[in-house]
């Protein structure tokens, strides 16, 4: 039973021949507990991205951001972050409270881009004992870790180069293959390259 997917990515994982990697990747790297390394990367973290989705699955995306440790590893399995002052439109606390499934993302676009994905149910509070660690907090969400799991970095580009990466397609141009395709643990269950319009 797969805590990663469902039938809408069954289908296109078929299409694209890509299901054995998506099992070898959620085998080797999905965890349900916070590493070390983990809670380095997010507890360093100054913003991550938050989905959530409203009781009729509406969607949306915000940005969430604070100094470095505003986010913290509160467990094993579960995380915690401040809510700060805002536009007072509460859509992410607000989706919350209908709808507690929600993915936050990680990203680091220093020298060495990482990102790192973080899925479970959350909850919103104004009287958690936590909040007072957290100057500035006039809530408190708490996640519950449903899946963890480490992302390939490939596109995420340097700030104020100008550049996009050098994986991103562009016509005549053949990026090369991420590092990771050519791992022991993945090397055998990689999909061919898609063909593009453009035949590359």
């Amino acid at each position: 039973m797969s805590v990663m997917f469902h039938d809408g990515n069954r289908r296109l994982q078929d299409r694209f021949d890509g299901r054995r990697i998506a099992d070898r990747l959620e085998e080797r790297l999905t965890r349900f507990a916070f590493t070390g390394g983990d809670r380095a990367f997010i507890e360093g973290a100054m913003f991550f991205f938050l989905a959530t989705a409203d009781d009729r699955g509406q969607p949306d995306c915000s940005f969430k951001g604070g100094k470095p440790g505003f986010v913290r590893i509160v467990g094993a399995d579960e995380l915690a972050f401040p809510d700060y002052d805002g536009n007072g439109m509460f859509k992410s606390l607000g989706n919350i409270a209908v709808n507690p499934a929600i993915g936050l993302l990680f990203i680091d676009m220093g020298d060495k881009p990482r990102r790192l994905r973080v899925n479970g149910e959350a909850s919103v509070s104004g009287a958690d004992p936590l909040m007072q660690r957290f100057a500035g907090a006039q809530l408190l969400v708490r996640v519950k870790v449903r899946a963890i799991f480490p992302n390939c970095p490939r596109y995420i580009v340097t700030p104020g180069t100008g550049e996009p990466s050098k994986y991103a397609p562009r016509p005549g141009y053949q990026p090369p293959e991420p590092a990771w395709k050519g791992f022991d643990d993945f090397k055998d269950v990689i999909h061919p390259r898609q063909k593009t319009p453009d035949g590359e």
